[in-house]
């Protein structure tokens, strides 16, 4: 196996803390962002409308077609220009018409003459009703992926694996969607493809970190060492394999977001930022919580059993020494 690491000994649970900080941080400009912006931007899928990808026979300001627009009733319509200033997206809350009627239409307005016909490139129609549906659908898909996670973990491993392995992965999921609020992109379902696919390729690197930490348990490696030490070894261990493993899977995001095209663009976008925060996730949300988690119920049992040797010791000298 190619190991770009030689003998890691990185302390990354003894980090922990400056970690918790800084998901804190990034996932609360995330929900500032969606409360400033009043919620998330959703897509016609979600919402109901037309869209409707045009390429202009020649460049035209988002000012002039608003205003040819306007003469026909759309005057409302979210206008989008692309990187090539000749394609345009124009999106529209009328969903009570056909794709052919509403491209007609727009392109009509756009070319009133009809001396330059503007080409279709791309026509959605969704009804509200559809959309409220598909908003619904998506949202139980996301939680059916997450309990059927915990359920899987908690067979394979333990519960409190399985709990912080979902804690984990909707961090991951919350930082990809506060990072769409940031850069203003829409919630499509291009992009609920997308945050499965990052819950699949994040439980993927937790499963191999339990896995080298359950190893270094069976065969009681490393005798003395702490919860934290293991975890720090299994990470150490399996990180040249996570590295590889998210390089990959952030340039094919990458790839995406760079080239290719409008409709793929926010899919790779998402699986750019969830392949890196998925990554980080793994040690600094699931191994870290597993620790802290781990401290707590040895304090917790450990305070127990002294109230109730005290409270033994207390009955004790009420009743007295034993008589003969």
């Amino acid at each position: 196996m190619l190991s770009i690491f030689a003998n890691p000994s990185y302390d990354f649970i003894g980090k922990r803390r400056w970690a918790y900080g800084l998901s804190l941080a990034v996932m609360l400009l995330g929900l500032a962002s969606m409360m400033i912006k009043g919620g998330l931007r959703y897509d016609i899928d979600f919402t109901g409308g037309g869209m409707v990808e045009l390429r202009l026979p020649q460049p035209a300001s988002v000012g002039t077609i608003r205003s040819r627009l306007n003469a026909v009733g759309l005057g409302d319509a979210i206008i989008q220009v692309f990187d090539n200033p000749r394609d345009v997206l124009i999106r529209t809350q009328i969903s009570q018409t056909t794709a052919t009627e509403l491209s007609q239409r727009i392109v009509q307005a756009l070319d009133p003459d009809g001396t330059a016909k503007s080409e279709v490139l791309r026509v959605d129609v969704v009804g509200p009703q559809i959309g409220s549906e598909l908003r619904t659908q998506a949202l139980y898909a996301v939680l059916a992926a997450l309990v059927a996670i915990l359920l899987y973990i908690w067979w394979r491993f333990d519960f409190r694996g399985g709990v912080v392995t979902i804690v984990s992965l909707a961090h991951d999921v919350f930082i990809c969607i506060g990072a769409l609020s940031l850069t203003d992109r829409e919630i499509s379902l291009p992009v609920m493809a997308a945050l499965l696919t990052v819950i699949g390729f994040s439980v993927n690197d937790r499963i191999v970190m339990y896995d080298r930490l359950r190893e270094i348990q069976a065969r009681q490696l490393r005798k003395g060492f702490t919860l934290a030490e293991k975890v720090n070894l299994a990470v150490n261990e399996t990180l040249s394999r996570t590295v590889l493993t998210v390089a990959t899977v952030a340039m094919s995001g990458a790839m995406l977001f760079l080239f290719g095209g409008e409709s793929l663009r926010d899919f790779g976008f998402v699986i750019l930022v969830g392949s890196l925060t998925g990554t980080t996730s793994t040690v600094y949300v699931a191994g870290a919580l597993d620790v802290d988690w781990s401290a707590w119920a040895d304090r917790s049992r450990q305070s127990r059993s002294g109230r109730g040797g005290s409270g033994r010791s207390r009955r004790a000298a009420v009743a007295g020494p034993p008589t003969s």
